[in-house]
């Protein structure tokens, strides 16, 4: 009788063991909920609109871009080695990134030289440009290389610049930039210098744009005078 009762003393203890101690460990859990990392938003900022309107020059539309398939997501893309592709959930994106950056080169051609006006996609029906341009966005990313070898950003973007009658493409050039150093894991330098290559994008394009003789004559060696580093 001793024995029966003893067994039935600690079978039914042992719930009410394990309940007392769930109930121990649920504030710590609930702690570890409440403070997960923050989620850190970028945005590309460009540069600061220029004071001095122009009053003549050439008029630019920008279409919308052409932008990668694995570069369509909110978190910004490190890519490591040759074909692994990692994302961060907790440093995205703070707004889409074909518009963002649409929106830079597009800051950035309007502040340059003989540019009257720039219009970036959607625009109103029948608006007149002088030219349209179209990025085609292949890479804008962070890379980590093989071990030994410093990370770096890396942009590659095609532009064309079209004739708005007809869209007939006057120029087909590519910015391809490999050789900016970033800390790896520090994406704070890494939208800085994805936002400084894209400076060279628009440079590139405004050059190409200040040699036409007409709306569809461009100048020789027009594709090539975009920057090719790091190769």
């Amino acid at each position: 009788m001793t024995t029966r009762s003893r067994s039935r003393f600690s079978m039914g203890t042992l719930p009410r063991t394990l309940l007392l101690v769930g109930v121990l460990l649920l504030p710590a859990c609930f702690r570890l909920a409440r403070n997960p990392p923050p989620v850190l938003q970028y945005t590309l900022t460009g540069p600061p609109p220029n004071p001095a309107a122009m009053t003549s020059g050439i008029t630019i539309g920008v279409r919308r871009n052409d932008l990668a398939a694995y570069l369509a997501v909110p978190s910004i893309v490190v890519r490591r080695g040759a074909h692994e592709i990692t994302t961060s959930e907790f440093n995205r994106w703070g707004e889409k990134l074909d518009e963002a950056i649409n929106r830079v080169v597009s800051a950035h051609l309007a502040n340059a030289a003989g540019v009257r006006a720039v219009d970036v996609a959607p625009w109103a029906a029948r608006a007149p440009h002088d030219f349209v341009v179209q990025l085609h966005v292949a890479r804008f990313e962070g890379v980590i290389p093989a071990v030994g070898e410093a990370a770096r950003v890396e942009l590659q973007i095609g532009w064309d610049i079209l004739r708005p009658l007809d869209g007939r493409v006057l120029v087909r050039g590519t910015t391809d930039e490999r050789d900016l150093p970033w800390r790896a894991g520090d994406y704070a330098s890494l939208v800085q210098g994805l936002d400084s290559s894209l400076a060279r994008v628009a440079l590139a394009i405004s050059r190409c744009l200040s040699g036409f003789r007409n709306d569809s004559t461009p100048p020789a060696n027009c594709g090539t005078a975009a920057t090719a580093r790091g190769r």
